[in-house]
């Protein structure tokens, strides 16, 4: 225990663990946050994982009804899970956030952000020399930067996450247009192109991506102690940092987390469309916060779920692709997703009211 630690506890009370229990610390701070036991926690998430499959099931009944072998083609199959991909990537860290009670506006500003400066003469002109990875890295370099940013913002100089955040949404949008000159920059990088476009194993490379980090943000959120730490963080901070963390330390990780994330999506973006552009990943932040709320991480913070997340961006991706191949209006598509999403907001506040969480 470092000597911080015990100057920080209170005159005549137990110190506290050693480090070795921290983990299980965490974890009973993480169930408390949450209100439920481990196995009533696993029994209600499993049922909302079950209902939104069933939903999605749903969904793709009505667009092979409506639609025909148009909808249920293989080439159209793969558009709907390509165009999931990208906004999944942004899901993901933002599950994160909003599970430890935060949001993030800037998401999609900082996936165009990244997209224009991965794409400028001097990257491009470096990545011909050094390979596509310089392009890559600038993409992350910049999405991780403006992450930090926001939770340096919030963590440390008490900004509203709200508010810090809409500004980072504003400021990111107007660089990219500074730099594009608001044009669009193609990508000439042959090294990228032959990376990262085309399919693998007959999947689109940026769906193998999409796996991929939602593979891993699954792991970091259900098996590693940052994750319990999350938990603990969004439920209950007072109660979090009494248990030994870090809290504003980990909110800033959980920002610079969701910006890498944005950032990742930038590639994507530019793997599948070929250019950068300061319009791209526009409303994405207002996408990847529906997809998260339905697919069942509470907005007020202490649960979420990345594989709920996934199904969230799929049934959106699925509605927007049953619309198209329908041809209604884009309002109509708007009109239906504020039903879903004001739809998931009662279930959760209902959830909640029903099983309150400890200390409230």
């Amino acid at each position: 225990m470092s000597e911080h630690q015990l100057s920080a506890q209170p005159p005549g009370t137990t110190p506290a663990p050693p480090a070795a229990d921290e983990s299980a610390r965490v974890e009973q701070v993480a169930r408390e946050a949450s209100g439920r036991t481990r196995r009533g926690g696993s029994s209600g998430g499993a049922a909302r994982i079950l209902g939104l499959v069933v939903a999605l099931a749903a969904i793709c009944v009505v667009g092979a009804v409506t639609s025909g072998s148009r909808f249920a083609s293989l080439d159209n199959l793969t558009v709907i899970v390509s165009t999931a991909s990208i906004i999944g990537v942004v899901s993901i860290g933002m599950t994160f956030v909003i599970t430890a009670g935060g949001i993030d506006l800037s998401v999609g500003s900082v996936l165009g952000l990244s997209s224009v400066w991965a794409t400028t003469v001097a990257t491009q002109t470096m990545a011909d020399q050094y390979g596509w990875i310089v392009m890559v890295g600038c993409a992350l370099a910049v999405g991780l930067a403006a992450g930090l940013i926001n939770g340096v913002l919030i963590a440390y100089g008490r900004v509203v996450g709200f508010i810090a955040t809409l500004a980072m949404l504003v400021a990111a949008r107007g660089l990219a247009e500074l730099i594009a000159g608001r044009r669009t920059q193609l990508v000439n990088v042959d090294s990228f192109s032959s990376t990262f476009k085309g399919d693998l194993l007959g999947v689109p490379k940026i769906v193998w991506i999409f796996a991929v980090v939602a593979v891993a943000g699954w792991f970091v959120l259900n098996r590693t102690t940052f994750g319990r730490r999350t938990i603990a963080v969004g439920g209950n901070p007072e109660a979090a940092r009494l248990a030994g963390i870090a809290v504003k330390r980990h909110t800033m990780y959980l920002y610079a987390l969701c910006g890498l994330t944005a950032g990742i999506a930038g590639v994507m973006m530019l793997a599948r469309t070929g250019a950068g552009s300061s319009t791209n990943g526009t409303l994405y932040e207002l996408d990847a916060i529906a997809a998260v709320v339905v697919g069942g991480t509470l907005l007020a913070g202490g649960r979420g779920t990345i594989v709920g997340t996934v199904l969230g961006v799929l049934i959106f991706a699925t509605l927007t692709n049953i619309f198209v191949q329908n041809n209604l209006d884009s309002s109509v598509q708007s009109v239906v997703k504020g039903a879903i999403i004001i739809a998931a907001v009662l279930l959760q506040q209902r959830f909640t009211t029903r099983t309150p969480r400890s200390g409230t």
